[in-house]
Parts: structure tokens; C-alpha cells; sequence
């Protein structure tokens, strides 16, 4: 089963529907959208209040929250472990794959990702809802008490020596060091290869085509672990998300990325 959805077969999905829309730029920026239209059903999951613990000095600028915390959220709108979900954002995708590594990650029914996001839904002419939106509760699932598939920076030291390969999933500039536009540090963890995001979606059908994406990944996809970060964990995610479409699953996510290593400098 394809981890995408295409706007069309939003109308016979069953489940819950969840928007991850967001700007790194403006945090407010996703929950006012949300209030002002949204796919009727929805409720919102917000990237820096709900999938991220609040920031501390190490752990980057979107540390994950305790597992219990999250669990709980999703409880509030209704996902246990068995709850068939959906993500939307309106990014390509980069927030709602976030959101898709979480529940996986905790061992929830993996979600869907709708292809084209809510742009794709509206440019069908379906109407939004409005306002905040209304779930029904559920028990909250059980899952582990740390987050399984990642490491925190020490760990990620010992994986490199090992001979871990670690993939920068930011833009080229930021990669290089030629600008950082969000973080106080540029450059980027030695050692580390880069695989932009954006060189892995296609803005109509979620991903480029197997064979695209395999072409970008390259001889990276011979490596004997893959570790991926980002900026904050977030655009990383999406290089995750093609890694398992490939069958590639033992790829593993540093959260902290880059804001978490630059810290210590």
C-alpha cells in the first residue's frame, strides 16, 4: 500500500485526519490557517507545541517531546495504535512527514500522507471547515519510553566511528556553510554527505518516482547505516520517509541535527 493518498480519495478515507501545517518562520503561522479552513474532520498537530518538547540550551531547535506526551496528544484526537491516520501540510510534505516518523516510530499504524497537501484538496473545489475543530478521545496507547530509531550526539560520535554514514538533508548553502539563516553556527557535522529534502518530492504525487529517487540517493544506499539529520529533525523526516518507500528501513534519525551539534560549540 502507497504511504500517499491523492486529494481525490480524501472523501472515502476513514480514520482521522491530522494538519501538520507550519512555518519556521512564523509558529502561529499553521494553527491560523488551520482556524481559518482546514478538511472538515481535522484537527491540528502543531510541530512546535505538540511534536516538539520545549527548547533547552542542547537538543536542538525542535527537540522530540517525551513519547508518553505525544501518546497522549494523539489520544486527545482520537489515534490509538490502530487508528488509521492521515497528515497533510501544505510544504511538500516536510511537517507531516515528521509527524509520519513519530507514530511509526511508536509503533502506531503507519499513516498516509496526502499527496499535493491541502492545496491539492482545495484545487478540487471541495469546501473547508472552519474554526478549531472537535475529536472524541481515546485511551492513550502504550509505547516505549524513549525513542526508538535515533541517537542523541554522543551515540551519533560512536555510530561515525563505526563507519556509520551520516546524510545532511539540508539545502546545498546551509550544507556549506554559505549561509544559516535560522541557526547562530554554519556548516555543517564532519563527515557528513548531503541530500536535500527538496531534491527527494514532487510537489503532485509526494516523492519522485522510485527510480528518481533511487538515482539521487546514489551509492549512499550501499552504506552499511544511514543516519540522517536536518536543521532541527524535521526535513529529515522526509529523507526517511524515502528511504523506507525504497524498503530501506534501517536508516535512523539524529533529532537534536544540526541546532543540537552546533550548541556545544
Amino acid at each position: 500500500m502507497s504511504r500517499f493518498i491523492s486529494a481525490g480519495e480524501v472523501v472515502a478515507f476513514e480514520g482521522r485526519i491530522l494538519d501538520c501545517r507550519f512555518s519556521l518562520a512564523d509558529s502561529g503561522a499553521g494553527r491560523q490557517a488551520f482556524l481559518e479552513g482546514h478538511i472538515p474532520g481535522a484537527s491540528f498537530l502543531d510541530v512546535a507545541t505538540q511534536m516538539s518538547a520545549p527548547v533547552a540550551r542542547h537538543g536542538g531547535r525542535h527537540p522530540l517531546p517525551p513519547p508518553a506526551t505525544f501518546a497522549r496528544t494523539l489520544a486527545s484526537y482520537g489515534v490509538d495504535s490502530t487508528t488509521p491516520v492521515l497528515l497533510y501540510d501544505d510544504s511538500q510534505g516536510l511537517f507531516a512527514a515528521r509527524a509520519w516518523w513519530m507514530l511509526r516510530a511508536l509503533g502506531y499504524l503507519e499513516p498516509r500522507i496526502l499527496a499535493g497537501g491541502y492545496s491539492a484538496w482545495l484545487a478540487l473545489g471541495n469546501e473547508p471547515e472552519v474554526g478549531a475543530g472537535s475529536a472524541t478521545p481515546c485511551e492513550v496507547a502504550e509505547v516505549a519510553e524513549q525513542w526508538p530509531g535515533c541517537f542523541d550526539r554522543e551515540a551519533l560520535a560512536d555510530r561515525q566511528a563505526e563507519g556509520a554514514l551520516l546524510v545532511d538533508a539540508r539545502e546545498g548553502p546551509r550544507y556549506r556553510g554559505e549561509v544559516e539563516p535560522i541557526d547562530p553556527v554554519a556548516g555543517h557535522i564532519p563527515g557528513a554527505l548531503n541530500l536535500p529534502w527538496s531534491d527527494l518530492v514532487d510537489a503532485g504525487t509526494g516523492l519522485q518516482s522510485p527510480a528518481q529517487q533511487r538515482e539521487a540517493w546514489g551509492e549512499l544506499l550501499d552504506a552499511k547505516e544511514l543516519i540522517v539529520y536536518c536543521g532541527s529533525g524535521v526535513s529529515a523526516c522526509v529523507n526517511l520517509l524515502s528511504l523506507a518507500e525504497l524498503g530501506y528501513d534501517a536508516a535512523r534519525l539524529y533529532p537534536g541535527s544540526w541546532s543540537d551539534w552546533c550548541s556545544y560549540l
